[in-house]
């Protein structure tokens, strides 16, 4: 039977050898590979994106992490070919136009995809077609970031073009809490690990 916590311990430390060699136990004894999931990689990842919000861990440790997950969800999607690996959901992701930062969009990119969240990744520089592309997808939930006070003004254009359609949270360094409210976004966050909170709280999961 497989040790969850030490499963979750080599998520939130990056080992993934530690990760592959458990996944493949737990696969070879033909065990529930989503309990590996939902009892240790998701909060493995949880932890680490705690502890980078507390500023305990930065930006390589939780990449680390990310990788290791990576690992585990790579033997896990073999064993699920032909099958739906059950998604929490998919969220979009993107940099408004005119903005072609990337850094901050990414790791909430990572973020979402390491607690089960299927992820489109729109890139940067995203005009108002771009976002409404993913809700014909089928997200649930746009994310948009920026980096420079002179994009801002760009994401109330996608929150008054798609507020009826979807829900639009917002984020990047000059971006507030009062901001997103003025602009009529569903809700804001200054960390990829807060996104992934209030993810999981519009979408019913917190």
């Amino acid at each position: 039977m497989t040790d969850f916590e030490a499963l979750k311990k080599a998520v939130e430390t990056g080992k993934k050898n530690s990760v592959i060699t458990i996944v493949q136990a737990a696969i070879d004894a033909n065990e529930d590979v989503n309990e590996l999931l939902d009892k240790g990689m998701i909060p493995g990842m949880r932890e680490i994106g705690d502890r980078f919000s507390r500023s305990e861990v930065y930006v390589p440790e939780l990449l680390i992490a990310a990788r290791a997950m990576q690992a585990g969800m790579s033997l896990i999607e073999l064993v699920l070919i032909g099958s739906e690996l059950e998604s929490r959901g998919k969220i979009a992701v993107g940099t408004v136009k005119g903005d072609l930062h990337d850094i901050g969009k990414n790791l909430v990119a990572v973020m979402l995809e390491g607690t089960g969240y299927e992820v489109i990744d729109l890139g940067v520089n995203c005009d108002i077609e771009k976002y409404r592309s993913a809700v014909k997808q089928g997200a649930r939930i746009l994310v948009c970031s920026a980096l420079l006070t002179t994009t801002m003004p760009y994401m109330r254009e996608v929150v008054n073009a798609l507020k009826d359609d979807v829900m639009i949270i917002v984020g990047g360094a000059p971006v507030t809490k009062a901001y997103a409210d003025e602009i009529g976004a569903a809700g804001y966050s200054d960390d990829a690990n807060g996104a992934v909170k209030l993810v999981d709280k519009l979408l019913k999961y917190a």
